[in-house]
């Protein structure tokens, strides 16, 4: 009986083995068939979908093609495919989604589509009787008080994914910016008679833009419908279409950028999202919560799970805040994986549309308030902003394209406007103003663009016009002139070195070393830096973690990275020979130095926030490996051609007049130690007489061996152990 048993179950196999298609066929059109008769038999028009078996047979028709097609050869079109294909099924689904008939079935329509896109491995968007139900099916996502939000933005998703995959179907589902309609070098009547709507996909050849269905521009396209999604309250929505927008513009083809960039309204509608991100930021921020705010990432702030219930803003208005930057972030990075057509028109309609329309204007508005705070959602700006297109808009557009050398009468129109008012307002009437926008260009210099200095600074240093014409050119060569002017210093009671700490005495060689060692005009430029300040005004050995390691440290880091950034700018090893044209032209430093130079004049003045900040900009500078800017920040015995200052130059005439204050301020280092006890948190904060004053010689100390240390790691390569030696 068990043989028999088993020899009726071989025999059935084998049945079902010879005829697969047949019985697939009945089972596929079954199915489909109980699906139509639901409309022909049911009599309750409000039955919700989910109660009927229909959910049910969509799952078995889609089971059926998934199935047949892993049957198939790969350049067959199953029986099943077929019939799906002729009998325009997924034309049929989507007009009863449309209708909502039975309550409910738009939402079953999108989820079948969704996984027949997905688990259907052969292309299958270039289809006419795919690709028109696809279209009519995106036309209904997107709108007002939608139940199905969730499944649109699946389906989407899937969309863009074939898309990914397949990029020439993007000519398929597509809406364009084009007038009429797109021309067709083959009508849709020959792709119906040629295929009947079921030819094999992997023998289509991949068709040109030319040969495209024809698409109205007057109807909203999945672009205009995932920048609606976009905008969903739910979090997991607008970040599937996020995604699906990223997935369209990180297709590699140029071709497919191209007409994303010209055709679509895709690079108009993001920077118009983000102009009304940044429109709802309110101007009564305040310019400390942007300074400390870190940086937002789309995905972090758009995944449901990115803020616990019991988060609370850390500042009001921060929501808004929080909103336009994740936009900015993810514009960043559409940009940065876009091919190169459509990231530089993205990054050119932003330009447009955000900065010069509603950026500029603020900025050079009357109202300090208002310039206060979009000079600092303007910084945090540029800390967002990486991708290499946006950011050579962005330095367009706050330092414009001028490359000659600046003359003190430079003003607009001759000057570009808003880098000739940003640069003004470093030295605005008003401290906070001045430290906001010394913010911006702090955050500027740190960004890996070329012309940010070449326009900022190098520009006006190209000739080395600073030099006195005739100076001699190589320090080496007058080492007696040197040491003479060295000797002179260290006889001057103001650089005396006698009461060096450890790291100090490391760098005060004998004049028989100094004429012997490689590191003479290292050690001699440190050694200017750190005797500069007067011994009656230095708080180091007051006070207890104070020296000079940490700078060192930072300095070498912070040279790290910019020597990184500048590799491949250009930038000579050595100073050019100076241009003889040029020393007969009177020297300017540059708008841009001029105005920090003149902060620095007045550092005993100046509120102690203000002085950090002129002080850490100047610092960021002179760390570039530029020659030119090595030469004119760091070396002290350059001689100066007349009326032309240098940084050291600069801040010995301040401690000149630091000399003539002293004076008149009884037990002047006992308060400058106290002032620095309460700075450091050491003692409490109470008031000191002269405080000002007593901050801005704290400022000028560390600034001195700031310098010093950024001087310091510029040695050579051979002397790295020295620089060691140094550290410890």
């Amino acid at each position: 009986m068990d043989v028999l048993n088993k020899l009726t179950t071989l025999f059935q196999q084998a049945l079902e083995t010879r005829e697969p298609s047949i019985n697939l066929l009945d089972s596929f059109v079954d199915h489909w068939k109980g699906i139509t008769n639901y409309y022909i038999e049911t009599t309750d028009e409000t039955r919700p979908v989910k109660q009927t078996d229909i959910p049910w047979r969509l799952k078995q028709m889609l089971d059926i093609l998934v199935y047949e097609e892993k049957q198939q050869e790969v350049e067959e079109t199953g029986a099943c495919m077929e019939y799906l294909l002729q009998h325009k099924i997924l034309e049929t689904l989507c007009t009863l989604g449309k209708a909502q008939y039975p309550p409910g079935m738009s939402q079953q329509v999108l989820v079948f589509f969704s996984k027949v896109l997905t688990q259907i491995q052969k292309p299958l968007l270039h289809l006419i009787n795919v690709y028109r139900p696809v279209q009519k099916l995106i036309r209904l996502c997107g709108l007002c008080n939608s139940q199905t939000e969730k499944e649109e933005a699946q389906f989407l998703f899937t969309v863009c994914s074939r898309v990914k995959k397949d990029p020439y179907v993007l000519n398929y589902i597509l809406e364009t910016n084009k007038d009429g309609q797109r021309s067709s070098s083959v009508s849709e009547d020959s792709i119906d008679e040629g295929s009947s709507g079921a030819s094999s996909p992997a023998s289509s050849p991949p068709p040109s833009t030319s040969s495209a269905p024809t698409h109205s521009s007057s109807q909203p396209g999945i672009i205009h419908i995932l920048t609606q999604l976009g905008k969903s309250q739910k979090s997991r929505v607008a970040l599937r279409a996020m995604e699906s927008v990223l997935l369209l513009t990180s297709v590699p083809q140029e071709e497919t950028a191209k007409l994303l960039a010209e055709e679509t309204p895709l690079c108009a509608l993001l920077s118009q999202r983000l102009c009304e991100l940044y429109s709802t930021i309110p101007t009564t921020l305040h310019p400390a919560d942007l300074h400390s705010y870190p940086l937002k990432q789309w995905r972090t702030s758009s995944s449901p799970d990115c803020s616990a219930p019991e988060e609370s803003p850390s500042f009001p208005a921060q929501e808004h805040v929080d909103k336009f930057f994740s936009w900015l972030d993810y514009c960043d990075e559409l940009i940065k994986k876009a091919p190169k057509v459509l990231a530089v028109t993205l990054a050119k309609a932003i330009h447009q549309q955000w900065l010069t329309e509603l950026v500029h204007p603020q900025l050079l508005q009357m109202s300090e308030v208002g310039i206060l705070v979009q000079t600092a959602l303007l910084s945090c700006s540029v800390r967002h902003i990486h991708s290499p297109a946006l950011l050579q808009e962005l330095v367009h557009f706050l330092l414009g394209s001028n490359t000659h050398y600046e003359q003190r009468t430079d003003a607009p129109p001759q000057a570009h406007l808003l880098r000739y008012h940003l640069i003004e307002h470093c030295d605005h009437i008003s401290d906070e103003i001045s430290i906001t926008t010394l913010r911006l260009f702090e955050e500027l210099l740190k960004k890996p663009d070329r012309n940010i200095l070449a326009n900022l600074v190098l520009r006006n240093l190209e000739g080395r016009s600073y030099r006195l014409p005739g100076s001699v050119e190589e320090r080496p060569g007058a080492e007696s002139d040197v040491l003479e002017e060295s000797d002179e210093l260290e006889e001057d009671p103001f650089f005396t070195d006698s009461e060096f700490s450890g790291s100090e005495t490391l760098l005060s060689l004998s004049r028989d070393e100094r004429r012997s060692s490689s590191r003479t005009q290292i050690a001699e430029t440190v050694n200017s830096f750190l005797c500069l300040v007067p011994q009656e005004a230095k708080t180091t050995q007051h006070v207890q973690g104070a020296g000079y390691d940490t700078y060192v440290h930072d300095a070498l880091k912070s040279l790290k990275e910019c020597s990184a950034v500048s590799l491949e700018w250009g930038w000579p090893d050595t100073p050019k020979p100076v241009d003889v044209h040029s020393a007969s032209v009177h020297f300017y430093e540059g708008h841009f130095l001029k105005v920090l130079f003149d902060r620095t004049a007045r550092i005993l003045e100046q509120p102690y926030e203000l002085n950090l900040q002129v002080t850490s900009v100047l610092s960021q500078l002179a760390v570039f490996p530029h020659p030119h800017l090595h030469e004119y920040l760091l070396d002290p015995y350059i001689s100066l051609s007349p009326g032309a200052r240098s940084l050291f130059s600069t801040l010995v005439r301040v401690i000149g007049e630091l000399m003539q204050r002293i004076q008149h301020i009884p037990n002047f280092t006992q308060r400058l130690v106290l002032v620095r006890r309460q700075l450091m948190g050491l003692e409490e904060e109470t008031m000191v007489d002269h405080a000002t004053l007593l901050k801005g010689v704290i400022v000028l100390e560390e600034f001195c061996k700031e310098l010093a240390a950024i001087a310091f790691v510029k040695l050579p390569i051979g002397d790295q152990e020295h620089l060691a030696a140094f550290s410890s």
